[in-house]
């Protein structure tokens, strides 16, 4: 099959056309035909070496963290999907990712596509979906009624996080530059603080949760808008402890774990349109598609998801 490979670690000229074998299939896991495919932050700093200590792969490395396809086998143990369905997933970490033709994954990372949900769309949600939903749900215990401050809204995790909170009927302020407060606004914020003309420590105050996707002073910065017994959760650096006490709030760091029934919570919500997939931009599956898709990603300038579109 084919597949986009690195085999050394560098920059996006690195990223391959090669000759793969098809994936072994376990008994738990189906192989899925990858039909679309996104990129994610993660992607370009494995790529770089950036996470070699924390994620040990061995080359050659296919990357991608995101499958949206149809299952052309089922191993002897799945129980609840067949050949023909179409899914999509967060596979589990690996060297073996979605840049391909074909991916193999466990049975209990799955969902269902919605009929009104196209590939494209699908591809775009697993990673960045699951961890906004993990970081408002899971960590935050986000209720009716909270206000939720959302840094960086036009990125994927933050478009994502502001429909989940709006869903639970949270307030919702969020940070961005001047050209997507229309956009972000559309998706539900309440507030939409110009990062480049406003300093969102001064505009807000008696937050409830914070959803930190920056660090450094952003991160420093966000724990005066929150109340005592808030919660701040970073998805960039684990925030200071000692800090935190002193605030009297609840702080941490939170790596994504894949989750097939969460996945398929989100995608009963994308079904109603209860939250909507917001695709930016696709590239081709191919080495100057994917080079391409890695620049952008790079620049920190894309609006929404940046989708692969493989077959």
């Amino acid at each position: 099959m084919k597949a986009i490979v690195i085999e050394q670690y560098g920059g996006k000229d690195q990223l391959k056309e090669k000759e793969v074998p098809i994936p072994d299939v376990k008994e738990n896991q189906v192989l899925v035909e990858t039909h679309a495919t996104s990129i994610n932050p993660i992607d370009w700093k494995v790529r770089e070496g950036n996470l070699k200590e924390m994620l040990p792969f061995d080359f050659p490395i296919i990357l991608g963290w995101d499958v949206a396809g149809v299952i052309k086998h089922v191993g002897d143990k799945v129980e609840n999907f067949e050949e023909g369905d179409r899914v999509f997933a967060r596979p589990a970490t690996t060297a073996n990712g979605s840049y391909a033709e074909y991916v193999s994954v466990d049975e209990d990372l799955l969902a269902g596509i919605p009929s009104n949900i196209s590939f494209e769309e699908a591809a775009s949600v697993p990673l960045a979906g699951l961890t906004a939903w993990q970081c408002l749900v899971d960590f935050g215990n986000i209720k009716k009624g909270d206000r939720v401050l959302i840094h960086a809204g036009a990125g994927g995790v933050g478009t994502f996080g502001i429909q989940f909170a709006k869903h639970f009927g949270a307030e919702v302020a969020t940070t961005a530059s001047e050209k997507n407060i229309d956009f972000l606004r559309s998706l539900g914020a309440d507030t939409v603080i110009n990062y480049k003309e406003q300093d969102f420590e001064k505009e807000l105050s008696d937050f409830d949760i914070v959803l930190d996707s920056l660090g450094g002073e952003i991160q420093q910065k966000s724990y005066n808008v929150l109340k005592k017994g808030g919660r701040l959760v970073s998805i960039v650096a684990p925030p200071d402890e000692e800090e935190a006490k002193e605030h009297g709030i609840k702080a941490g760091f939170l790596w994504l774990e894949p989750n097939g029934s969460q996945l398929q919570e989100i995608a009963d919500l994308m079904e109603k349109r209860a939250v909507k997939p917001n695709v930016g931009h696709t590239f081709k599956f191919s080495e100057s598609g994917l080079q391409q898709a890695h620049e952008l990603s790079e620049s920190h300038h894309a609006k929404g998801k940046i989708v692969i579109s493989v077959k």
